[in-house]
């Protein structure tokens, strides 16, 4: 998990929140440690009991009518006691609302910035909490080639020259879309793994033999993509005549990725196997999975039910002969 201070906040986004800092600058340095966010009206009334002090506390018109309803010493008092007892790491406004002077003072004296937004309540919620959730999703490298195929995030992974690139190359050259190659940034948000380019690689990619190509400029802009949610796994695995693979599919294997599980296929390689087109295949047949269709399923009752069928017709020429 990355730091995020007051002041990394600000210089982030202090454009597109509108973001005004109203204290001094000592307490930029607060800690921010969680995506979520805070209402603390009541606690401005008195009620501490359930107050969720440690992280950004949002007002809005309504706490900032309320403490202006409030005589200058109670209001005081109330923000005094508050900021004391609490490490508030720090305060938005919303609205373009100005806080009163107490507030301001007692921010500057406690180390609790005060800031300001001209955006409205719902629009401030929205846009901080998307950035908070994506600077605090959990991370993770990993091993291996992000393509898009039909929609579909398909992981290549398997040992080093089995041929990821060369497979996510051809998917390319057919009109699939490319996001990764060697290393993959991933991250969790809402049991969602979104994976991307690692920054220090971008659209590259090494094809041993030819060295490193540029996919962007090699295929233009329509074959990359910035990021993709990782849906299916493809393990890429050497061909071995006595290994067991899967026939029907009626079984299915899960990868756990940041604790969310992946549904992975082992694919084994051999020479002259299109690897490109099973996957489109794979991809194809995961999108049919969303919508509820099970090929495997859907086969293997019809053979229950034709067993069925046959059972019965031979109980009845049995019961026919006595």
């Amino acid at each position: 998990m990355k730091d995020l201070t007051i002041k990394t906040l600000l210089s982030k986004k202090k454009g597109e929140l509108q973001l005004e800092l109203q204290t001094t600058e000592i307490g930029l340095d607060n800690m921010i440690k969680t995506y979520d966010m805070n209402k603390p009206g009541l606690a401005f009334t008195g009620f501490v009991e359930v107050f969720k002090y440690d992280r950004i506390q949002l007002l809005s018109k309504t706490e900032i009518k309320y403490l202006d309803s409030l005589t200058s010493t109670k209001r005081y008092d109330r923000i005094e006691n508050l900021f004391q007892e609490f490490n508030i790491p720090c305060i938005i406004i919303s609205d373009g609302m100005q806080p009163s002077k107490e507030l301001v003072f007692l921010g500057s004296e406690n180390k609790v910035p005060i800031i300001v937004s001209q955006l409205t309540e719902e629009q401030l919620f929205k846009s901080l909490s998307v950035f908070l959730h994506d600077w605090f999703a959990p991370r993770k490298k990993l091993n291996g080639t992000l393509v898009d195929v039909y929609g579909v995030g398909i992981f290549i992974t398997g040992k080093s020259g089995i041929g990821k690139s060369e497979c996510a190359l051809e998917l390319i050259s057919s009109g699939h879309r490319f996001i990764a190659d060697d290393i993959v940034d991933a991250k969790r948000r809402n049991n969602v793994i979104m994976g991307e380019a690692n920054k220090d690689i971008g659209h590259f990619m090494e094809i041993r033999g030819i060295g490193i190509i540029d996919i962007e400029r090699m295929f233009g802009v329509r074959s990359i993509r910035v990021q993709k949610r990782i849906e299916t796994q493809v393990e890429l695995v050497p061909w071995r005549p006595n290994m067991d693979y899967e026939r029907i599919g009626l079984k299915e294997h899960y990868n756990r990725i940041l604790d969310v599980e992946i549904p992975i296929i082992y694919l084994p390689v051999s020479p002259g196997k299109s690897i490109a087109k099973i996957i489109e295949v794979i991809a194809l047949n995961h999108m049919l999975k969303v919508y509820g269709y099970n090929s495997a399923e859907v086969m293997n009752e019809r053979l229950q039910e034709d067993m069925e069928r046959k059972k019965k017709i031979r109980s009845y020429l049995e019961s026919d002969k006595e």
